[in-house]
């Protein structure tokens, strides 16, 4: 199933106990950046909480009413988690903010903040580096916004998604904060809730965008699917490959449906063992085609499903 479980980990630890330290310093300070990234924090504890429970829910085996599994809870969780950032996270951060700007009100000392915020770095530093790790093993030679674009399972860059928003709130509330006090200017605290608002609310429309197409029902990567089609080429029984379908029911689990033409001189029994043929081959070499569904086509254009 999914590989980032360590991260997911990593991140609900830091999360949670970064929030507290955020929500008592932006008591002490009134700061609305530090309120912003309190929030923040808060609603990434949990999301890792939701990205587990899909991790969970997705490892149940298919049934009558599922016979394609639970893969796909995976997907939805992520997407429940996107919008959760976007209402939670950005809007809340955009809330504070323009109330901020539209009232300014003087900001404590900013030490605490400047302490709280330098720890909640080095922690989500220290999350980031997990979640970076766990996404290069899946990644490849791709870029990460390849990696991103092509990836089938969400929750290998949901986390590092958030801990890199959490990271750059991070740098602007503190820019926010030390700015507002050096030039006696507290809407410029506001302002830095505005923009952590908006870099959350684009990390949650990039997960989105992602996640949506995956519960649709997008197709396997292009490499697994030339790879299908060029084992079914090779066999000497297939003339040619009419269709070939397929569409990811699971992060690692591949339906895939073959539209075959055999040589015409074959009979049924020679058919169905190429058929069996095909079927060992292609599932030895592409293990994540857990669902495999040969139609076969003679020269004269009858088909059969096997």
């Amino acid at each position: 199933m999914a590989k980032g479980k360590k991260s997911i980990y990593a991140a609900i630890i830091g999360n949670a106990l970064i929030s507290v330290t955020k929500f008592i310093a932006a008591g002490i300070t009134g700061s609305s950046a530090m309120l912003s990234e309190s929030v923040h924090s808060l609603v990434d504890t949990g999301n890792g909480g939701l990205l587990l429970l899909g991790l969970r829910l997705g490892r149940r085996p298919a049934d009558e009413t599922h016979p394609f599994g639970y893969g796909k809870e995976v997907y939805f969780w992520t997407l429940l988690v996107a919008m959760l950032i976007f209402a939670g996270g950005g809007g809340v951060s955009l809330y504070e903010g323009i109330q901020h700007i539209r009232n300014p009100t003087p900001t404590g000392d900013p030490a605490v903040a400047f302490v709280v915020l330098g720890l909640a770095f080095v922690f989500e530093g220290a999350a980031w580096a997990v979640a970076w790790r766990e996404f290069r093993l899946v990644r490849g030679r791709e870029t990460t916004w390849q990696a991103i674009r092509h990836g089938k399972d969400p929750t290998a860059y949901a986390v590092l998604l958030e801990d890199s928003a959490a990271m750059a709130g991070i740098l602007v509330a503190a820019i926010g904060i030390g700015a507002a006090h050096q030039l006696e200017m507290p809407v410029l605290d506001g302002v830095a809730s505005v923009i952590i608002g908006l870099i959350l609310a684009t990390v949650a429309l990039v997960l989105v965008g992602e996640t949506r197409g995956l519960l649709v029902g997008e197709s396997a990567r292009a490499p697994l699917v030339e790879g299908i089609r060029s084992l079914a080429e090779q066999d000497k029984a297939v003339v040619d490959v009419v269709r070939l379908l397929s569409m990811h029911v699971g992060p690692d689990d591949v339906l895939v449906n073959l539209d075959l033409r055999f040589e015409r001189e074959l009979n049924a029994v020679e058919v169905a063992e190429a058929v069996k043929r095909l079927e060992g081959r292609i599932k030895t070499t592409f293990p994540q085609v857990r669902y495999l569904f040969v139609e076969v086509a003679s020269i004269t254009g009858r088909r059969e499903r096997t």
